[in-house]
């Protein structure tokens, strides 16, 4: 978190939540929600300032109940996620025997050195996991991250990956080359993401407990 944010803190604690007016959609992208955008549920104008975009990245947290917002000085501003708290990209990245490897990078701008998890969902979606930053991978990236799958042992072509989502009882294993790391690829629901991982899409305000952290 910046110091002038934190300064901003102690000098004005009690400033009223903020929620609705900022989202973070499927492929990385923060939205500004004006009125209009919240009233017919739409994603909203995406943020192109630089600089603004590296204040959000920089001071980007989640609350005990799971809720993900931006401090925006003194305000707490939520975050209405398309689909999880971040979301990856694919970086070229050469290992040093060169061999191509697969490396992500958040929409923060952080690079992940290492995994702790990966899935796959019933819709064909990737998700990874590290510490406690869930990330869907941008579907424009997920056939470059195929590459470095594995069923088996073998690479893992488009009908294995079918059949391996199809049968979830299924003996086949699958594994994702991440650097160094082989992980085992899990399966999950796509309409229960948020809850597995404990995040709300949808923060609301909570009279109770907003101003109890």
């Amino acid at each position: 978190m910046d110091d002038i944010v934190k300064q901003s803190l102690v000098k004005w604690p009690n400033v009223p939540h903020c929620y609705g007016w900022l989202g973070l959609d499927a492929r990385g992208y923060w939205r500004m929600r004006d009125e209009a955008a919240q009233h017919h549920d739409q994603p909203g104008d995406k943020i192109a300032h630089v600089a603004l975009l590296g204040f959000i990245n920089r001071n980007y947290l989640h609350d005990a109940q799971g809720r993900w917002y931006f401090q925006n000085g003194p305000q707490r501003v939520y975050v209405n996620l398309e689909a999880t708290p971040f979301v990856a990209h694919t970086v070229a990245h050469t290992e040093a025997h060169g061999a191509p490897s697969l490396k992500l990078v958040l929409q923060t701008g952080e690079t992940l050195e290492q995994l702790d998890a990966a899935w796959l969902t019933d819709t064909g979606q990737l998700l990874v996991q590290a510490g406690e930053r869930v990330a869907l991978v941008d579907d424009r990236d997920l056939a470059r991250c195929l590459t470095h799958v594995e069923i088996d042992g073998a690479p893992a072509g488009d009908a294995a990956l079918m059949a391996w989502l199809d049968d979830p009882a299924g003996p086949t294993v699958l594994t994702l080359a991440y650097g160094d790391q082989q992980l085992p690829v899990g399966r999950l629901a796509s309409d229960e993401l948020a809850g597995h991982f404990g995040f709300v899409q949808r923060p609301q305000a909570d009279p109770a407990n907003d101003f109890k952290e």
